[in-house]
């Protein structure tokens, strides 16, 4: 009996040291299949979503990024609270053009084991590269709104951006963006975002001359507050424009009215 316990205790460590290396994997460059920014484009411009609010424009823009479940309502309201205040919006799928809508294969996204906030980021480089040959969008003025997942996407591009260092989906930056992966955007919002360990933005220096707005959850089980808060404190430190709110009473998801199973 105790072999088998032992046996048993080997494999699970095992199991969840091999989904601790392959949840660092994209952090780390340990990508397969990098594709070149058109290619990209070509796969996630069919299933972005816009929302433009009435006028002729140009109008300031926001990139709207989901949770790792994939688009939600929540962000459909977003959007249109972003066009009754004069501002236009794109939602940025990730995961339909991919197939992680199907099978519940976006669990495996939320366990970190399928597109990363780091190889996302390749989303966010291609859709800010795209606005330049909009004319309704003015991209000198863009915010990044990322919900859980797609808050660490947001913050692991930003890191990134700073740094020029290459989205490792990406074989190269775009064009358009090439000279400044950050030009244009001015802030990002942050739904509580993930900012644990596997979060480049977390720990690598951000660009402190943007606003960041944390939205966060007291006691959030799914991805803690507290990483985060370190995250608004070190921005603080390096005189970045950041406001934090704190809910309390509320979980992850607070703005997300449809609930998968067991999620």
């Amino acid at each position: 009996m105790r072999r088998w316990l032992v046996g048993g205790a080997i494999v699970v460590v095992l199991i969840a040291a091999a989904l601790a290396v392959n949840g660092f994997r994209g952090r780390l460059g340990w990508t397969a299949n990098p594709q070149t920014p058109d290619a990209i484009a070509a796969l996630i411009a069919p299933a972005m979503r816009w929302t433009l609010p009435e006028g002729e424009g140009p109008h300031p823009v926001a990139l709207l990024l989901s949770g790792c479940d994939g688009p939600r309502t929540n962000l459909d309201r977003l959007a249109v609270e972003l066009a009754e205040a004069g501002r236009a919006s794109v939602l940025v799928d990730s995961h339909g053009p991919r197939g992680l809508d199907e099978a519940q294969l976006w669990r495996l996204v939320c366990a970190g084991q399928l597109l990363n906030g780091t190889e996302r980021a390749a989303d966010i480089a291609v859709t800010l590269a795209g606005l330049r040959d909009r004319p309704e969008i003015d991209s000198t003025r863009v915010v990044l709104i990322g919900v859980s997942h797609g808050g660490w996407t947001t913050l692991d591009y930003l890191a990134m951006a700073r740094a020029g260092t290459l989205p490792p989906l990406l074989t190269e930056w775009p064009e358009e963006i090439a000279a400044d992966p950050l030009a244009g955007i001015r802030g990002t919002v942050l739904y509580y975002p993930y900012c644990g360990p596997a979060s480049l933005g977390a720990s690598a220096p951000l660009p402190s001359e943007l606003s960041y707005r944390f939205l966060l959850v007291e006691g959030d089980a799914i991805a803690g507050e507290r990483s985060c808060l370190t995250v608004a404190g070190r921005l603080l430190a390096d005189k970045a424009d950041v406001a934090v709110t704190l809910y309390k009473g509320v979980t992850h998801g607070f703005d997300v009215r449809e609930k998968s199973f067991l999620s």
